[in-house]
C-alpha cells in the first residue's frame, strides 16, 4: 500500500474536510465576515491548547533562542496573511473555487525550485502549469464572479507560496515544526488583536445577528478546536511520513473536500466551470499517486 500510517492520514483528512465546512459554515452561511475577530480568536484557540499541551508535558517547544525566533517573523507575517485573505476569500467563493486557486501556490514554490535552486522536473513543471491554467479559467467561467473574491484568493496564493519557499530558504536545527507554529500563533494573536479596532471589525461585530445565538458560539469553539487538531495532525503525519506521502494525503483530502462541498453549501456551475473543477482534480490525483509512490512529480 503506497499511502502509509492510513489512520494518520484519514485523520488528516477528517479534520481538514470538518475544519474547511466549519470555517464555511461561519464565513458564508452565519456570514460572520470580520476576519480580525475570527482569525484572532482561532489562533488564540490553537496558542492556548499548544501552550497548554506543551505545560503538561504533552508536545515538546524549544524557544532558546532569540535570534531565531526574530528571523521566523517574516514567515509568520505571512502566515497571517494566509489566514486573513483565506478568510475573505473563503467567505466569497465556494469551497471547489477556493482551493483551486489555493492549489495554484504550487506554482511559486516550483517555479523557486526550476530557477532558482535547479531541483524541480519538466514533469513536475508540466503538472504544476496544469494547476495554473485551471486556475486562470476557473474566473472566465464562474457564473457567481465575486471580483472581490478573486482578489483575496491571490493574495492568499501570493502569501502561500511565499511562506513556502521562506520554508525551504530557513533551515535552522533548533526550531521544530511545533516551534514555528507557536511563534505563528503567537505573533497572530498581537497583530490581528492590534488591527481588530483600526479594521473596524471590533465594532462593527456588535451588529453581528447572530451574536448570541448557540449555533454561532459552538461553530466558532468548533472551528478554535479543529483548526489546533489539523494542525497536530499536519505535523505529526509531516514527521511520520515521506514528504511525497504527505502530499499525497493533502491532495487526497483537498479532493474530497472539495467534492463534498457543493452536497452542504450552495453552488451554481455550468459545465465549464464544472469542468475546470474536474481537470483539476484529475491533476491532483495523478500528483497525490505518483508522489505516493515516491515518483518525482513531488
Amino acid at each position: 500500500m503506497y499511502l502509509k500510517r492510513p489512520a494518520g492520514g484519514l485523520a488528516f483528512c477528517l479534520f481538514y474536510l470538518a475544519s474547511c465546512f466549519t470555517n464555511k459554515y461561519v464565513l458564508s452561511v452565519l456570514k460572520f465576515t470580520y476576519p480580525t475577530l475570527f482569525q484572532g480568536w482561532q489562533t488564540l484557540v490553537g496558542g492556548l491548547l499548544l501552550h497548554i499541551s506543551w505545560k503538561l508535558g504533552w508536545v515538546e517547544i524549544n524557544l532558546c533562542s532569540r535570534s531565531e525566533i526574530l528571523s521566523w517573523l517574516p514567515a509568520s507575517v505571512l502566515f497571517v496573511g494566509i489566514i486573513y485573505a483565506g478568510s475573505r476569500a473563503l467567505s466569497r467563493l465556494p469551497i471547489p473555487v477556493f482551493l483551486t486557486v489555493h492549489n495554484a501556490a504550487e506554482v511559486i514554490t516550483c517555479g523557486f525550485q526550476k530557477f532558482v535552486q535547479k531541483e524541480t522536473s519538466h514533469l513536475k513543471v508540466c503538472s504544476v502549469l496544469f494547476l495554473l491554467v485551471a486556475a486562470v479559467c476557473l474566473p472566465l467561467c464562474d457564473t457567481q464572479f465575486d471580483p472581490n473574491g478573486y482578489i483575496w484568493a491571490l493574495i492568499h496564493l501570493i502569501c502561500v507560496g511565499a511562506y513556502k519557499v521562506f520554508h525551504k530558504l530557513w533551515k535552522p536545527s533548533s526550531l521544530s515544526d511545533l516551534d514555528q507554529q507557536y511563534i505563528n500563533y503567537v505573533f497572530s494573536v498581537v497583530l490581528l488583536a492590534s488591527a481588530s479596532h483600526p479594521a473596524g471589525d471590533l465594532f462593527s461585530a456588535l451588529d453581528f445577528p447572530f451574536l448570541y445565538f448557540y449555533r454561532f458560539h459552538s461553530s466558532c469553539c468548533a472551528s478554535g478546536l479543529l483548526g489546533f487538531f489539523l494542525m497536530l495532525h499536519t505535523v505529526k503525519l509531516k514527521s511520520s511520513t515521506t514528504s511525497g506521502q504527505y502530499a499525497a494525503w493533502s491532495f487526497l483530502a483537498k479532493v474530497i473536500t472539495a467534492s463534498l462541498s457543493p452536497f452542504f453549501f450552495v453552488m451554481t456551475a455550468n459545465v465549464l466551470t464544472i469542468s475546470c473543477h474536474r481537470f483539476e482534480a484529475c491533476i491532483i490525483s495523478c500528483r497525490g499517486v505518483t508522489c505516493a509512490c515516491g515518483w518525482s512529480l513531488c
